[in-house]
């Protein structure tokens, strides 16, 4: 029963966050689409966790945070944000780098988990005007 509560706020939370960060045609009205392109790792054995690829459209939530992949993970995740809106504002098309997670879990090291991203962004062409 705990769990499917905890599961509950969960979902409810991110409704919320999603409501709150707005579409990505509103909020960067300039941005035709997204491919966010990450590996997970952990530190353990098998370092690698996971791949994945988010294609992000004019319709999607802008919301860009990534929650943690290590099971018992607490108030961790992956907020690419401030590099959306870093390349939106530079208009950069192309950005790599690494974050870390800084969550907490009982008996785990505090850098349990971290991912290696590359963002793309394609622009909306501009309309050239007729004189």
């Amino acid at each position: 029963m705990a769990n499917r509560q905890n599961y509950a706020f969960k979902m409810e939370l991110k409704k919320r966050n999603n409501a709150i960060a707005g579409i990505v045609s509103e909020r960067f009205p300039k941005v035709s689409g997204m491919v966010i392109n990450m590996t997970y790792y952990q530190n353990s054995a098998n370092p690698v966790l996971m791949t994945r690829i988010l294609n992000v459209f004019p319709t999607s939530y802008a919301c860009f945070k990534m929650d943690c992949m290590i099971k018992g993970c607490v108030e961790g995740g992956f907020d690419l944000t401030s590099v959306i809106e870093d390349m939106v504002r530079t208009r950069k098309k192309v950005k790599k780098g690494v974050l870390s997670c800084n969550g907490n879990i009982e008996s785990v090291p505090s850098e349990h988990a971290s991912i290696e991203f590359e963002a793309l962004i394609q622009y909306n062409k501009a309309l050239k005007s007729k004189h």
